[in-house]
Order: structure tokens, then C-alpha cells, then sequence
């Protein structure tokens, strides 16, 4: 038997199996104010097998490579200058068993060091489910030995400490667009300001000589220190003729309680396209 270690998001085996689905777990990120210094997540198991869990945490935080891909930056040894909170935040159980159909709660419980400075400190969450077993098809048996792979899903999520007074912003640089085929792609630049996160939504609106909206896209994310995105969507030929693309980065996520995004002014840039 084979042993296959996958991310969630890169799993991409559809409708194989419930069990291969591992748990779904809730919020996606976790605030947690120094006043209470705890909080919680939930694991749901939607399949028919138990689901064997490992709880683990890492320091990292999303960035771009050098091809605007946004990434898991990771970091073994995060020194005082990442606001990392890998050493004085745990998680209880490091391991359990979700039955089918069942809910449980992983705790967070915070030990921050004394005198620590205002701001926001972070951390990420590992929810290792090892799920069921996926046949592997195609192989040739002749010794009726089951061939499948085991997988482990892995779930990782934020997780934010808040002290005293925090605050950020956004600076919006370097915008460019470009129209490959059927395909709109924009690059940025941001950069964040202050003592927390920007965890916003970049909007593109793309519009022709007579204002009317072409395309219009939206992307979650969240600016820890500096990124350069390359979005890319199909929006299907358009005529020649001059375009202009309207840019803007806002402090609004649909997918986050409104209560938790810091407020930061909205910026905005735009940048003209031509179709010959």
C-alpha cells in the first residue's frame, strides 16, 4: 500500500470517494483577542469511515513567486521581526478520531510571553485527516493483493492574536494589464502598512470607449508584507477598440465576519488596454 500526501485544494479527484474527503473544517480563520486569549475550531466528518486527525502547527504566511502565483510561504525558525506566535499558541487534541457524521472541537489556547507589543501575531493551523482508501485502477494483479493509496488532506488555516490597537493599509503600485487571446491578466504590486494584515479583495472592472463593463473579476487575499499577484480570467474575444481597466483593492471579504476585517482606505489604480 501506498501512502499520498495531498492539499486539499489541490486534491482534484472530484467525486472519488466521501472518505478521500477527509473533515471540513470551520471558520477558515480564527481571530483571537488577547482578552480572551482562546479560541476554537470545528471538524465535521461528512463520510462513512472514522477519519484519523493530527493537529499540528507552522509559521507561515501567502506570498507571490516569480510568476505571480500566490504561495504558502513557510519558515522553520520565524525570529521576533515576523510577528510569529508559533511558540505561545497550542492547539488541544494533537490527535483524534472524528466518527462518521460527527462533529468535534479542536481548541486554541494562547500563552503569550509577557510585555508583548500591541499588534497582531500569526500562525497557522495543520489539519492532517487521513481519509480513506482509493483504488488504484489499471495495474495489472495477479497475486490478489488490493492496490489504493491512503490519502492524508491536509487543511491549513490563519490564525491571528490580537493586541491592543492594530491597524493596516494597503499601497498599490506598478499595475499593468495585458489581453492574451480570450484572457485578461493584471499584475500589481501592494504592500502593507501598519501593525496588522491587510486581508482584503482585489476588484478588476474592465470597461470600453463608452463605460460599459466588458469583465469584471474578484479575488480574496491577504497582504502580510509584500506580494505581486498575476490574476488571470477568460473573458472571451473583444472587438478592437480601447479599453480601460479599473483596479482596486478593498478592505471587504464575503467569506469573513465583517466584525473581524480591520477597516482600511480602499485604493485604487487604472491602466488603459488597446485591441488593434
Amino acid at each position: 500500500m501506498t501512502r499520498a500526501l495531498v492539499f486539499a485544494a489541490a486534491l482534484g479527484l472530484g467525486a472519488a470517494s466521501l472518505q478521500a474527503q477527509g473533515v471540513m473544517v470551520a471558520p477558515h480563520a480564527v481571530y483571537i483577542d488577547h482578552r480572551v486569549r482562546s479560541g476554537s475550531v470545528l471538524l465535521y466528518n461528512p463520510g462513512t469511515e472514522p477519519v484519523e486527525v493530527t493537529i499540528s502547527t507552522l509559521f507561515g504566511y501567502p506570498t507571490t513567486n516569480a510568476k505571480g502565483e500566490i504561495v504558502l510561504d513557510t519558515i522553520p525558525g520565524p525570529d521576533a521581526t515576523l510577528r510569529s506566535a508559533l511558540a505561545w499558541i497550542q492547539a488541544f487534541p494533537r490527535r483524534l478520531t472524528v466518527a462518521p457524521l460527527e462533529r468535534q472541537t479542536v481548541r486554541l489556547l494562547a500563552r503569550p510571553p509577557a510585555g508583548l507589543a500591541d499588534g497582531e501575531y500569526w500562525v497557522r493551523l495543520v489539519i492532517a485527516a487521513k481519509a480513506g482508501q482509493i483504488p488504484i485502477v489499471g495495474v495489472s494483479d495477479t497475486t490478489a493483493i488490493q492496490v489504493g493509496l491512503t490519502l492524508e488532506v491536509r487543511t491549513i488555516i490563519g490564525i491571528a492574536y490580537r493586541k491592543g490597537p492594530v491597524n493596516t493599509q494597503v499601497v498599490l503600485s506598478n499595475v499593468r494589464a495585458q489581453l492574451l487571446g480570450d484572457t485578461l491578466v493584471t499584475w500589481s504590486r501592494l504592500e502593507r502598512r501598519g501593525n496588522a494584515a491587510f486581508v482584503g479583495t482585489v476588484r478588476g472592472t474592465l470597461v470600453d470607449s463608452t463605460g460599459a463593463t466588458r469583465a469584471s473579476f474578484a479575488m480574496p487575499l491577504g497582504v502580510y508584507f509584500t506580494m505581486e499577484p498575476r490574476i488571470a480570467n477568460v473573458i472571451g474575444k473583444l472587438p478592437k477598440g480601447r479599453y480601460w481597466l479599473r483596479y482596486e483593492v478593498a478592505a471587504e471579504r464575503e467569506d469573513l465576519d465583517p466584525s473581524v476585517v480591520l477597516k482600511a482606505p480602499a485604493v485604487r489604480d487604472s491602466v488603459q488596454l488597446v485591441v488593434p
